[in-house]
């Protein structure tokens, strides 16, 4: 028998560390077109962890409480890039549905974990088809951003699936700042660099459910985010660093 292994990559390079350098090399690649993500991998303020299976009960379940710190960290108070990664080792997707009731699969475990101990953020809508919809954990908004091997936009390729969990209130505080528009247009140009086209699905917060961009595929009119927030009577949280 030879050496040299005849396995794809995404077949061979599962240990968290592999996977996190290979994540961090894409994010690098020069025509990768997303510069927040760059920012945030350049300046440190991302977290990325590695979990066994996407949807699944025990992967949730780590999920949460990772997240659950990450929304509560200093990171993601102060910085305004801050991202968490979290990386699957399976299943891989077979094609862009798929991957798109596994996401969503996630998404409801998640809540439905965190709803015994959260209410939604209250800038935002819990209804996903409400066009001020954004996910929430912790009490904090959150935007989700999907990547697989099999998505018809280039810039949400990855070997293995993933998510990126970005606080919603960077960017309001990048408009507030005046740089989101900036930054918009040029991620814009460059992802019409690598695809030869924008991404369809985008749209500023409040036009359409920012739902219908999670998962990276190009849906209709028709389509309906497959989740459901739970009702709760819980009180909003209390921010860790208010006085």
């Amino acid at each position: 028998m030879g050496g040299n292994s005849t396995k794809p990559a995404s077949e061979c390079l599962l240990d968290a560390a592999s996977l996190k350098a290979r994540f961090a090399a894409a994010v690098a690649d020069s025509a990768f077109p997303c510069l927040g993500a760059k920012a945030a991998f350049n300046g440190g303020s991302y977290l990325l962890s590695v979990y066994d299976r996407l949807a699944s009960d025990s992967s949730s379940e780590a999920l949460a409480s990772d997240l659950e710190s990450f929304t509560q960290s200093e990171m993601c108070e102060t910085n305004p890039y801050a991202s968490f990664v979290a990386i699957f080792r399976s299943p891989l997707a077979s094609d862009e549905e798929g991957f798109e009731r596994l996401l969503w699969s996630q998404l409801q475990k998640l809540h439905q974990l965190d709803a015994t101990k959260y209410k939604w953020d209250s800038s935002v809508v819990s209804d996903p088809n409400h066009p001020l919809f954004s996910f929430s954990l912790a009490g904090r908004a959150l935007y989700v951003i999907g990547m697989h091997d099999r998505s018809s936009r280039l810039a949400r390729r990855f070997p293995w699936p993933t998510l990126v969990f970005n606080p919603h209130e960077q960017f309001e505080r990048l408009r507030h700042d005046g740089k989101w528009k900036r930054m918009q247009e040029a991620i814009r140009a460059r992802d019409v660099i690598l695809q030869g086209s924008t991404n369809p699905m985008l749209s500023d917060f409040g036009e359409q459910s920012e739902a219908r961009q999670y998962s990276g595929r190009i849906v209709d009119k028709e389509w309906q985010p497959p989740f459901r927030a739970e009702p709760t009577d819980l009180p909003a949280p209390r921010c860790p660093f208010a006085h």
